[in-house]
Parts: C-alpha cells; structure tokens; sequence
C-alpha cells in the first residue's frame, strides 16, 4: 500500500473539529430527526454526483457482489445512526448526547480485535478508560437514571454501535475502493434508506423555515463531506481504533460549541474532563506509534 501524501493525523483532526459542529446544527433546525438526517445524506450525494459521474463511474465495473453487500450495509448502518442520534438530541442534552454516540472505542476495539485481527495492548485498553472517564466526567451532572433524558441517553447508545459498525466496514472496504466511490455510493444508500422512513413516519418533506435549510446544507457540507469523507480517507491508512479514539474530541469541542451558540454553560467538571479526554487520546496514540516502531524493526 502506498504511503498517503498527508499524515492520516491531520485529516483526522480535521474531520473532529467539523463533526463536533453536527449537534449545534441539529438543535438549531426545527425538522423532525428524519428529516435533518435525510437532507443531510442526500445534500451530500447531490454534490458528490457530478465529481462522481465525470472521474470516478467506470469504476463501479470492479465491484463485486460483496463490495455491493457491504457497502449497502454501511448506508443503512449509517442513516440508522443519524436517526438514533438526532432523535436522541429531541431528549437529552448536547454534552450526553455526543458522549455516549462517541463511546466508539468500546465497540471498535472488540470489532478490529474480532474481523481484523489487531493486536489490542493493555495500553491501549488503559487509554480508552482514561479518555472514557473523562467523557463521563464532562457531562456527569447531566446524566440521568430515569425519565426522558435517559431515554434520549439509550438512543445516543445505540448510535454509537451503529456509526461503529459504519467505521468497521469503511475499514474493509476502503482498501479496494477510492474514497470518492465509496462515499458516494455509501451517502447514496443512506439518503435512499431515510427517504423511505420519513415517508413511513409520514414527517414532511416541505415546509420548513429558510433557516433550517441552511442548517440541512451546513451539516452535509461540513460534518458529512468534510468529516466522514475524511474519516473514510484515513481508514484506508490506519485503523477504525485511531478514528473511535480521536473522535472522543467532539463531546469537548460540543461543549464549548454549546456555550457560546446554545448558551450552555461549560462546569468545571466538563473542563476537568476536557483535560482528562486529551490524556486518553495521546496515550493511545502514543502507544499505537510504539507498536508500529516494533513491527517495522522486526520486518527488517
């Protein structure tokens, strides 16, 4: 596999910054959870198209059928997620919302461990508790053990699990498909997948202020085209563990975002936390730089 031309760090980092904006757009647009998120997908498609059918069609001539398989499978996982997920911001706050949807590594390290074989160290297991603690610690006094905010809690959960088995797949299939095809072809997929559930929940397709079209845009262009199409990018160079572990950012970068355009207050749990977060993430990567360090001096 050829050496990409940017470090898989920086579009990374890149796609946090641009996911960690979803949960403010959501809660600015007033349309049901259904139909933010097929707006979202199919905004996304939309755009995508034209950069598809003029570099990219002929190579739908090299799928195979489980290439076909799996990455229909990813659309819907995905469009589920979405659905969970803006559902569950209907319930409970920013800060819990985006910690328990985030709650990836827990999945993805017994998904990569499974399906792919990477070595998992007591390390990095010592890591993710560390960036999980701290997860909690940011949005502690927001949690709830019963009631609705539990409830929007649960859905975030189940999001997490879906998004994960999103990220897990993209793994496999990315390192046959160019980004430009898999994203369009997964995006596709979704936006098909969200159309027919708002027509069964029978929500509106029209209607809606000016503003919340703007919001529609904002989130396929910046959490969709520039995040999750740069998460798809680095999968393809490092594992979907990296990605789950740097997308621990986004409960910190919501908060703040939730304080100064939602006028949510940041605690000085969710700081300590903050800090606490940060730690996780370095030890994790710190650790995975070691084990590549090891593998490369046992190859040569």
């Amino acid at each position: 596999m050829n050496k990409p031309l940017i470090h898989p760090y920086i579009p990374i980092a890149l796609g946090v910054l641009t996911v960690g904006l979803s949960a403010i757009f959501v809660k600015m647009a007033t349309a049901d959870a259904g139909v933010i998120a097929f707006y979202r997908m199919f905004f996304s498609a939309v755009i995508m198209l034209p950069l598809f059918l003029i570099s990219y069609r002929n190579e739908l001539k090299s799928l195979t059928r489980r290439d076909w398989l799996y990455t229909t499978c990813s659309g819907i996982f995905l469009a589920v997620h979405f659905i969970l997920w803006f559902e569950s911001l209907n319930y409970t706050s920013v800060a819990s919302s985006t910690v328990l949807v985030t709650l990836q590594p827990i999945f993805a390290l017994a998904g990569t461990a499974l399906f792919f074989k990477e070595i998992i160290t007591g390390k990095m297991l010592t890591a993710v508790f560390i960036a999980l603690t701290g997860s909690f610690i940011i949005s502690w006094g927001d949690f709830q053990v019963s009631g609705v905010a539990l409830f929007g809690d649960l859905l975030a959960l189940l999001a997490c699990a879906f998004v994960t088995a999103y990220l897990l797949i993209g793994q496999n299939v990315r390192k046959r498909i160019s980004l430009v095809t898999y994203t369009f072809l997964v995006y596709s997929v979704s936006s098909v997948a969200l159309f027919f559930y708002v027509l069964v929940t029978q929500e509106p397709f029209f209607g809606y202020p000016t503003a919340d079209w703007g919001w529609f845009l904002a989130l396929a262009i910046l959490p969709n085209l520039l995040g999750h199409t740069l998460f798809n990018w680095a999968v393809k160079w490092v594992s979907t563990n990296v990605v789950s572990i740097a997308i621990l950012f986004e409960p910190v970068l919501a908060s703040i975002a939730a304080y100064f355009v939602l006028h949510e207050k940041i605690t000085a749990l969710q700081f300590a936390g903050a800090i606490v977060v940060l730690t996780g993430v370095l030890l994790f990567v710190v650790d995975i730089k070691a084990i590549k360090k090891k593998l490369f001096a046992k190859n040569t």
